[in-house]
């Protein structure tokens, strides 16, 4: 089986092209070659010798993975399915906002968190991706090249896969690699703390925290993982970071009738929030089997988001997108399905 050359470094390309007996100067050619021109093979490499081509394809490949297929939501959002590993697949989501095209990225296939409402975390964990199958979402999918922002908030805690994850926003980021603004980044999660860290001391990528509720034990019996990384330990966290500036910090909260949806819920939030620089997103949930809340009514979120703002947090109410492709937040499950145009 062939190494995958996606998600290297100049350092790691040039010790690959020594071993094949090419100068080390060819490093940065196969970082240009694989992140700015974005090549699908390593015959495409053509200011590489011929030997030398030959030599690196014995033993890797550029490592772009196609999708398997894709849907089209009447709203215009795109749903993806990338096959990685042994018999799985994953979605990413392409959401077209006026001039932005923004892409939903997968960081696993399945979760372990678990969250009672979202159909990623319902399914089990399958396996990590690597950050070759992380790139390829962003480089496989029809609008590559139009792309202006991506968010890692498909399948997968990204933060429970933060080696590849890391590895690939280093490779988004880095002037040989997308050389994309850290600004057109943002990682959601539920706070998993010690790569929360890490993320926010090497990362200038925008934050937002999947929170949901305010009260533990309500936010423990829809999220499990608040056993382990409680929603205050993970405030406690941030409010050591400086949000006043380029980086933004935003928190995830989908609405359930007569769960979380009410005054009491909203003040609380609000006291949680208090003095730290921040969005709240509301959520409208989107119904999957099995689980027994329904979304909020527009009139409570509309009344939840007024009461949030009254006490100084800034909330907005997320437009839904692609929900009749089962693209929208909690629908993601990576499974095949028969409308999906094959590629």
């Amino acid at each position: 089986m062939k190494t995958r050359l996606l998600g290297k470094t100049p350092d790691e390309l040039k010790e690959i092209a020594l071993a094949a007996g090419l100068p080390g100067f060819a490093g940065k050619q196969l970082a240009r070659w694989l992140y700015v021109r974005k090549v699908r093979s390593i015959s495409e490499m053509t200011d590489i010798s011929k030997a030398g081509r030959e030599a690196l394809s014995r033993d890797y490949e550029v490592g772009v993975t196609e999708p398997s297929g894709w849907q089209l939501s009447s709203d215009g959002t795109r749903k993806y399915l990338f096959p990685v590993g042994e018999g799985e697949a994953v979605e990413a989501v392409m959401i077209p906002d006026e001039d932005r095209k923004t892409l939903c990225i997968s960081s696993q296939a399945g979760c372990k968190m678990g969250c009672h409402f979202c159909m990623t975390g319902r399914q089990g964990f399958h396996g990590q991706l690597t950050a070759a199958d992380i790139l390829s979402q962003l480089i496989a999918v029809e609008e590559s090249d139009e792309l202006t922002n991506a968010v890692f908030m498909g399948m997968g805690e990204p933060l429970d896969n933060w080696p590849e994850v890391s590895r690939a926003i280093g490779v988004m980021t880095a002037e040989w690699g997308f050389a994309w603004s850290p600004k057109r980044i943002t990682l959601s999660t539920i706070g998993v703390i010690p790569n929360l860290r890490k993320y926010l001391d090497g990362s200038r990528c925008h934050l937002a925290v999947s929170l949901h509720d305010p009260f533990p034990a309500e936010r423990a019996s829809l999220m499990p993982a608040e056993k382990g990384y409680p929603i205050r330990d993970v405030l406690e966290l941030i409010r050591q970071y400086d949000f006043t500036g380029q980086r933004r910090v935003s928190f995830e909260y989908t609405m359930f009738e007569g769960f979380n949806d009410s005054f009491r819920h909203a003040d609380e939030l609000a006291r949680l929030l208090r003095g730290l620089e921040c969005r709240v997103n509301l959520i409208r949930f989107h119904q999957i089997p099995d689980f027994p809340y329904r979304t909020a009514s527009r009139q409570a979120m509309e009344a939840f988001r007024d009461r949030l703002s009254g006490r100084g947090v800034t909330a907005t109410i997320r437009a839904s997108r692609g929900e009749d492709i089962l693209a929208a937040c909690g629908m993601l499950a990576g499974q095949h399905k028969q409308e999906h145009h094959e590629q």
